[in-house]
């Protein structure tokens, strides 16, 4: 553990010291190592926080701890690859787990779980897992989850009703009624938790409720909300000249009048269908509160990867585009004061972030790095630079690219490349890769992206 881990371990300690002692029914905990939530959402999109009247109130309340990042992006724009590499700290090309297909090849005996079971930490799973779960092999918990609440695979009319959920090693059937709308019913389980994990010992929980992903269901008593969302159309949407773009963008046609007004429609239930799982985070939080452990617990809020609503003429994700590709990433750490910082930082991150946090090594070793010292200190730099990859597939090629503060380079399979003066085109509108004034831009980052895809 770094000297820097220790002392916010310190903060920590110090700081739940009073609540502990009140608590006298409770053994006094020894460990000072704090707990670790993770709050884990299905294809949401970055700018869809204001959806969030909870956790927006949260990150702009100067008194509280959160860190803001605002130029965070995953490694892979899928839910499976990125849900591997946010429990393992590496890229999809060394998980194996590059498509939602490949859930069942990752080495489950080496995860973020594994580790701090090993290390002492009781862990919890509430919610999606990996696409595919059980895999054909009947419902089982993996190795390093102490408290197992898994949505089982199932069809497109599984994801906020008619599902079951593996409870521990057993199969639940849920229906169709308002009282089974699985976000509600995973807040249900990760406050229970969270009121009844072992006081003695810290405590990790993965929350990840599979709002707000397509179909973009809201709970029912949060239908009417849906008319009360007009996010503002992003100015990439439905781009006029993809002149300049990969010919995978070209082919695309533009979207019909139609078409957009369905998009915005569905935008409107994606920040519907967050309201419950801003709710789920408030219950959380007063749990943790009530439990006398808020300021022991360090809390993490990000998502998969993001969702295209004809950014670029696209739909849906894969792309490397920020609207696919960046993701809200909040995390409060008691001790912090509340800010934005702008720090490029990756999901490969958080698994080494923790591990940091916890005092454990991973094994095998990230290719992530831990932003402790960055969110402790805001003169710290992590990096500026993070790495992206899709194997090909769902209409996109095979790509590689490069996010930095102020660039977006991109290398396609098929020998195309793009690259986007971020702080002078934030919408990713001119491709500056043949442009001779950019050409040594290009070549600094193509070297950049070689070597961070070797790790």
């Amino acid at each position: 553990m770094t000297r820097r881990a220790a002392a916010v371990l310190a903060a920590l300690v110090t700081a739940g010291a009073a609540g502990l002692l009140a608590d006298d029914w409770r053994p006094v905990r020894d460990d000072p190592r704090p707990n670790v939530v993770i709050v884990l959402t299905d294809d949401q999109t970055a700018d869809s926080l204001e959806a969030m009247p909870y956790l927006s109130s949260r990150r702009e309340d100067s008194a509280d701890h959160w860190v803001d990042l605002r130029n965070a992006i995953v490694s892979t724009p899928m839910c499976c690859p990125s849900r591997a590499s946010l429990l393992t700290g590496r890229y999809a090309h060394n998980t194996g787990v590059v498509t939602n297909l490949d859930g069942g090849l990752l080495d489950e005996a080496s995860t973020l779980a594994v580790w701090l079971d090993d290390a002492g930490y009781e862990t919890a799973l509430v919610g999606k897992y990996l696409n595919g779960y059980p895999f054909g092999r009947g419902p089982y918990v993996p190795p390093g989850w102490d408290r197992w609440v898994a949505k089982m695979q199932g069809g497109p009319d599984s994801v906020y009703y008619r599902y079951t959920l593996a409870e521990q090693d057993l199969p639940v059937a849920h229906g169709s009624a308002p009282g089974d709308y699985l976000t509600d019913v995973l807040a249900d389980r990760a406050a229970t938790f969270v009121q009844e994990a072992l006081p003695d010992r810290p405590f990790f929980l993965l929350f990840a409720p599979t709002a707000p992903h397509y179909p973009w269901t809201p709970a029912p008593r949060h239908l009417e909300a849906v008319q009360s969302f007009s996010a503002k159309a992003p100015g990439s949407l439905n781009e006029a000249d993809v002149s300049d773009k990969p010919e995978w963008v070209r082919s695309l046609p533009p979207l019909s009048d139609p078409q957009l007004r369905r998009l915005e429609r569905q935008r409107g239930r994606e920040r519907a269908a967050l309201l419950a799982v801003d709710e789920s985070i408030r219950r959380i939080v007063d749990a943790l509160r009530e439990r006398g452990e808020l300021d022991e617990t360090v809390i993490f809020f990000l998502t998969d990867n993001g969702v295209a609503f004809g950014e670029h003429r696209w739909i849906l994700k894969a792309c490397p585009y920020a609207a696919c590709t960046q993701t809200p990433f909040l995390v409060r750490l008691p001790g912090v004061a509340s800010r934005e910082e702008l720090a490029v930082v990756s999901l490969v991150d958080v698994a080494p972030t923790i591990a940091d946090l916890a005092g454990v090594v991973p094994s095998p070793p990230a290719d992530g790095d831990s932003l402790l010292a960055l969110l402790e200190d805001s003169d710290e730099r992590s990096r500026d630079a993070a790495f992206m990859e899709w194997v090909g597939g769902n209409g996109v090629p095979q790509w590689r690219a490069v996010r930095t503060t102020g660039f977006l380079y991109v290398e396609y399979g098929t020998g195309e490349r793009e690259l986007y003066d971020l702080s002078a085109d934030p919408f990713e509108l001119e491709n500056r890769a043949g442009d001779p004034a950019f050409a040594h831009v290009a070549r600094r980052l193509s070297l950049l992206l070689g070597h961070l895809g070797d790790r």
